[in-house]
């Protein structure tokens, strides 16, 4: 059974940074693409960035310049560094993951609440 599991969330004064990680356990083959999403309060579950098994990135114009995504192919980890936070950065955050597996599919965490305080 694969799980993904998410770390590193919680709460940081505006202007801060913080490291999520998420790490994809099981029996598994292979990652393809993996990512972040984010849900705030009231609203609906939103891209924040995106990585190939070959490294090719892709961010939401929220993200430019301020996070950055990682991952570790040796680890089947994939991580989000997050600076300059602002306020609305606000929200639930999600590890996803196209898993190839016995139960081949895209994979969600359970999420991690990061909060930014003014």
């Amino acid at each position: 059974q694969v799980q993904l599991v998410e770390s590193g969330g919680g709460l940081v004064q505006a202007g801060g940074s913080l490291r999520l990680s998420c790490a994809a356990r099981g029996n598994l083959y292979r990652i393809n693409d993996m990512g972040w999403y984010r849900q705030a309060p009231g609203k609906q579950r939103e891209l924040v960035a995106t990585i190939s098994s070959g490294y090719k990135t892709n961010q939401a114009d929220s993200a430019k310049g301020r996070f950055t995504i990682a991952r570790d192919s040796t680890k089947n980890t994939v991580y989000l560094q997050m600076n300059s936070l602002k306020r609305e950065d606000t929200a639930v955050y999600y590890c996803n993951a196209d898993i190839v597996a016995d139960a081949t599919g895209h994979y969600w965490g359970q999420g991690t609440q990061v909060t930014v305080s003014s």
